[in-house]
C-alpha cells in the first residue's frame, strides 16, 4: 500500500486551484503508466483531514474520540494505492512517480497475506 502523506494548504489561496489541477493530472499520468505496464492497482482520493475522525487508545478500553487525523502533523493522508509489486524494490520505484507538491511522504507497506 502506498500511503499519500501531504500537506494540505498547499491547494489552498493563490496557486491551489492550479495546484492541485497539476497534482491531479500528475496521478492521472501515473494509473495510465500502471496501467501500460498491467500493474494491478486501486486507490482513492481522500477528504480533507477535517472530516477525519480518530479513537484513541489508551491502556485497553473503549477509547476516546477525537475530531482529525490521528497524527499530530503539518502532513495530512490524503490519499492512497494498493499496487500489485513482485517486491519492495518495485514499490519504491512505483511511489517515488506519485506526485506531491510541496513537502509530504509516501509511505509504503506491505498488505497483511493470509
Amino acid at each position: 500500500m502506498l500511503l499519500i502523506h501531504e500537506d494540505e494548504s498547499v491547494y489552498a489561496g493563490y496557486n491551489g486551484a492550479s495546484m492541485l489541477e497539476a497534482t491531479l493530472a500528475g496521478h492521472m499520468k501515473l494509473i495510465e503508466e500502471l496501467s501500460a505496464k498491467g500493474v494491478e492497482f486501486s486507490g482513492n482520493r481522500l477528504k480533507d483531514a477535517s472530516t477525519a475522525t480518530t479513537i484513541r487508545y489508551e491502556n485497553g478500553g473503549e477509547g476516546s474520540l477525537h475530531d482529525g487525523p490521528f497524527a499530530e502533523t503539518h502532513e495530512e493522508l490524503g490519499g492512497y494505492y494498493v499496487i500489485e509489486a513482485a517486491d519492495h524494490d518495485e514499490a519504491v520505484r512505483w511511489a517515488r512517480r506519485i506526485p506531491i507538491p510541496g513537502k509530504g511522504a509516501v509511505e509504503i507497506r506491505p498488505v497483511w497475506q493470509d
